[in-house]
């Protein structure tokens, strides 16, 4: 069972790569590090599958990555090129930790930018003791923080992202999804617009998997991934929806303290349905310690979702003229391209990487 991990992400070695000479070297140093050393790691999936202590189950694994990369090339015309063509046994449950933080009385999350690569909503660590050491110090700083383990990353083809254990044994429709998702991020990305990016990925994971398992079904496994589907939309409605209401609570004209009284009391009814069989596999999410970095988070990847599927139902579910849609929309200033109820207006300044205060220039 795929566990929820909030998001997927950058890489921080692109992050990094793509900020050489500024910013904090502390941390630039470990994503390098961290990112270089998977790469070393990496071994083609040809010679992992020749190796004859390879267990037949990560064999079976890795001959159906290869059928669905030709998928994705011939029939979603994605570009696939060299990714996941490697694979690499990281001996960790996560490829990457994020940390997500947002101000006490506030929902808009903390940006970092990055020369090239732009900004996004999270710092990525490929070290968990380092992220969340990390998420200590803005914990210190008055900040409300969330630490999350991401299973995959995309480098936005700097790179040929391989095949990670942490994901390879996911089963096939979640498998089949997460790479349709990381293969759109190299058809279309838009430098500063995380909603715009995720929520163009998973329309198109959305349609992959369809079409895949129509190609090539599983008993039950369309039933079992709407179920699952189902549920997954369920919980983000249930965070959207407390997003919203917190976003009203601390837009309003009242003290710090009544603000504080009613975020825990809605955190606390949010955490309230977390045993709800409703949301399945997701429900112990909700269980969690709920903060604002926890919402914030969730809220940007999906906004757009809808928007994207009704404009690949416009175009008659014909995925390169789709793709040729999006880009125009990717070529359009930021105020005129599309935007969703939930998407977090915020746009820090370009330059070195820093942490970006709602409001405030970014700092190095």
């Amino acid at each position: 069972m795929r566990r929820w991990s909030g998001k997927r992400n950058l890489s921080p070695l692109v992050l990094a790569l793509a900020a050489v000479g500024c910013g904090p070297l502390g941390y630039y140093g470990q994503a390098i590090s961290g990112g270089a050393g998977m790469l070393l790691q990496r071994r083609a999936i040809e010679a992992v599958l020749e190796r004859p202590d390879t267990s037949p189950e990560l064999a079976l694994r890795l001959r159906l990555v290869q059928e669905l990369r030709v998928f994705a090339r011939d029939e979603l015309a994605l570009p696939v090129g060299d990714a996941f063509s490697h694979y690499v046994d990281l001996e960790r449950p996560y490829a990457v930790w994020n940390v997500v933080a947002a101000p006490e009385l506030s929902v808009e999350p903390l940006i970092w930018c990055f020369p090239v690569a732009g900004c996004v909503s999270y710092r990525g660590y490929f070290s968990e003791r380092a992220a969340r050491g990390f998420a200590a110090r803005l914990e210190r700083e008055g900040f409300d923080v969330a630490v999350q383990g991401a299973a995959a990353y995309s480098t936005l083809g700097w790179f040929a992202d391989p095949v990670l254990s942490t994901f390879v044994g996911y089963p096939e429709p979640d498998l089949a999804a997460l790479l349709f998702h990381e293969l759109a991020h190299r058809e279309v990305y838009v430098r500063d617009d995380t909603t715009f990016n995720e929520s163009f990925a998973t329309a198109v994971e959305e349609e992959g998997l369809r079409r895949w398992l129509e190609r090539s079904p599983l008993p039950g496994g369309m039933d079992s991934y709407r179920a699952r589907r189902r549920a997954e939309r369920e919980l983000v409605r249930r965070v959207l929806s407390c997003r919203e209401r917190l976003a009203e609570v601390y837009a309003a004209a009242t003290a710090e303290e009544a603000k504080r009284a009613e975020k825990a009391g809605l955190l606390a009814a949010l955490r309230a349905g977390a045993d709800d069989p409703e949301l399945g596999p997701y429900g112990p999410w909700l269980g969690q310690d709920l903060n604002n970095a926890h919402l914030a988070s969730m809220g940007e990847y999906r906004a757009l979702v809808p928007f994207f599927q009704r404009l690949l139902a416009e175009h008659g579910r014909d995925l390169p003229r789709f793709y040729a849609a999006v880009a125009e929309l990717a070529e359009l200033p930021a105020d005129q391209r599309p935007t969703g109820t939930t998407e977090v207006s915020l746009r820090a300044p370009s330059g070195c990487a820093g942490a970006a205060r709602p409001g405030r220039a970014a700092r190095t």
